[in-house]
């Protein structure tokens, strides 16, 4: 009796843990969107053994998620779209909800479901026009600055799995992921997506002329790192995450943000803070095993 009592009781934590976190990432309406995205049947743009459901299906996803916003950022045209339009410091958890929205869609949803995520993503873009500060034009529909959000997002990504993924990829399944990214990035606008991990390496090492930190670049990282609007209890986990994020940026990147490198912290204190990190996050939004916790009667068992 006491050690049912006690499942249940880690049980319980387990899942209000796991129930917000998922509440922060996806929003109020996740439960539903879930439901409907692994729900509906028909084709789906990636198979269940697919090296993109496996990364983007990990907790690894959170720190890759605030490193590729830290790289996005160096990119004073995509910076200054963030900054004019998306309403990042207002409204971050939208933001946040809005992107896990079309991961989840287009990576695990039906087809039909992916294509008019696209579509409607590819209208948005269309709006997304300006100036920036320094007095070049920018629009979000510019296959160049589409190319740049994508390589950063997916070279984050695939770093953070390959760090602290439950299933790091071989070299061929970190091919076949950046292929399977570049399908949603072709979709989205992108003339030429990286196909290779290789091809990633080359495309990001194109950029690096055009990168430099703006200050809103620098006050963004100040913000995500130092100033997350969160509650007192979740900002020291987030913290954890924070710091894992920053550790696995490359060092000119770093360097342009004004954010420290502290080797020897970093390969021992950092690396098992992203660790144990990663797998709480992992065992908080996972459903235990068959037989080891009871669901309510009335509740079907929890996708994630």
């Amino acid at each position: 009796m006491v050690a049912r009592t006690l499942d249940e009781a880690v049980g319980d934590v387990r899942r209000r843990m796991g129930d917000r976190l998922f509440a922060r990432v996806a929003g109020p309406e996740g439960p539903r969107r879930r439901e409907r995205i692994h729900g509906t049947p028909g084709p789906r743009w990636f198979g269940e053994d697919s090296a993109i459901r496996r990364v983007h299906g990990d907790a690894s996803m959170f720190a890759g998620g605030i490193r590729a916003l830290l790289l996005q950022s160096l990119h004073p045209l995509a910076m200054a779209g963030v900054v004019d339009h998306s309403g990042f410091q207002g409204d971050p958890w939208g933001r946040l909800q809005r992107t896990s929205h079309f991961l989840a869609v287009t990576t695990f949803g039906p087809a039909a479901h992916a294509e008019k995520m696209v579509t409607a993503v590819r209208r948005v873009h269309e709006t997304v026009v300006g100036t920036a500060p320094d007095g070049r034009p920018y629009a979000a529909s510019d296959p160049h600055l589409l190319e740049w959000v994508h390589i950063a997002e997916i070279d984050s990504f695939l770093t953070a799995h390959q760090l602290y993924g439950a299933r790091p990829l071989d070299q061929a399944g970190r091919d076949a992921y950046v292929a399977e990214t570049g399908r949603v990035a072709a979709a989205l606008g992108v003339l030429d997506p990286p196909r290779t991990e290789a091809q990633l390496a080359e495309r990001l090492e194109r950029y690096r002329p055009e990168l430099a930190a703006t200050p809103a670049a620098r006050e963004t990282a100040r913000f995500l790192l130092l100033h997350p609007p969160l509650p007192v209890p979740a900002r020291a986990p987030y913290g954890l995450l924070a710091a894992t994020a920053v550790s696995m940026l490359p060092r000119w990147a770093r360097r342009e943000l004004r954010l420290p490198v502290l080797p020897r912290t970093e390969a021992v204190a950092v690396r098992a803070a992203g660790t144990l990190a990663t797998r709480t996050i992992r065992w908080a939004m996972t459903p235990p095993p068959p037989g080891r916790e009871r669901q309510p009667a009335d509740e079907p068992p929890r996708r994630r």
